[in-house]
């Protein structure tokens, strides 16, 4: 009876996600644990201004985890994977529902940042694919020394094509979480005109935060403010 039970649910799970419905549930469920992942790498990221001491303090800290640092990275990583595969199939199912472009395209209210959702994912995910190789793995780092992420940081932020890039992935970024971090309530039905324009402020908020967050450290590190 237990398998039946088992087998009955996963049937009405994969049945929910072949729905429109099910597809946008799910990269609102997956969104929502990246933006917190988010906020939380941000917030560790900026330790780095309290020093070399503090910044190593906390990645080792990290690290001490040991296996539960690499089951918090595979649950990362599934959400990343789940996130990309609904917005490539709703994005499918889109250009199915309408084969022919229209002759003549009528202008639509939306923001800037709705209209680039579907390029500027995959540029944020080729960024995070280089920051692995430039500060996890150190692949793609000039000067990479295992354990020290202060090191790491400076040196890495001390080339300005480096720079330039983390600069322009984080605006790139913060428009991504803009647009996403408002429109996953509306995938949830929580959506009304008394509320919602609240919801896009918070929205609002918490792009700049991510987003000037993560830009001031390369700009801090190309200025000397952080040596």
């Amino acid at each position: 009876m237990g398998t039946i039970a088992l087998n009955g649910g996963l049937e009405k799970t994969a049945f929910f996600y072949r729905s429109v419905v099910g597809k946008k549930v799910m990269m609102a469920a997956t969104g929502c644990v990246l933006c917190l992942f988010v906020l939380g790498h941000m917030l560790g990221n900026l330790q780095i201004y309290q020093g070399a001491e503090k910044l190593n303090h906390y990645a080792a800290l990290l690290q001490g985890l040991g296996a539960g640092l690499w089951a918090v990275r595979l649950v990362l990583l599934a959400c990343v994977g789940l996130h990309i595969l609904s917005a490539y199939q709703l994005w499918r199912l889109k250009l199915d529902a309408r084969p022919v472009a229209y002759l003549k395209k009528a202008t639509v209210a939306t923001s800037y940042a709705a209209r680039t959702m579907i390029w500027s994912g995959p540029i944020v995910l080729a960024f995070i694919i280089f920051h692995l190789l430039h500060f996890t793995t150190g692949q793609a780092h000039p000067d990479f020394r295992h354990g020290d992420v202060y090191h790491n940081v400076v040196a890495g932020f001390r080339q300005p094509a480096a720079s330039l890039f983390y600069i322009a992935a984080n605006i790139l970024l913060a428009i991504h979480l803009y647009h996403g971090a408002w429109s996953m309530f509306q995938s949830v039905g929580v959506n009304h005109p008394r509320y919602t324009p609240w919801l896009k402020r918070l929205a609002k908020v918490y792009a700049w935060v991510i987003g000037a967050g993560n830009v001031s450290i390369p700009l801090a590190v190309l200025t000397g403010l952080v040596k």
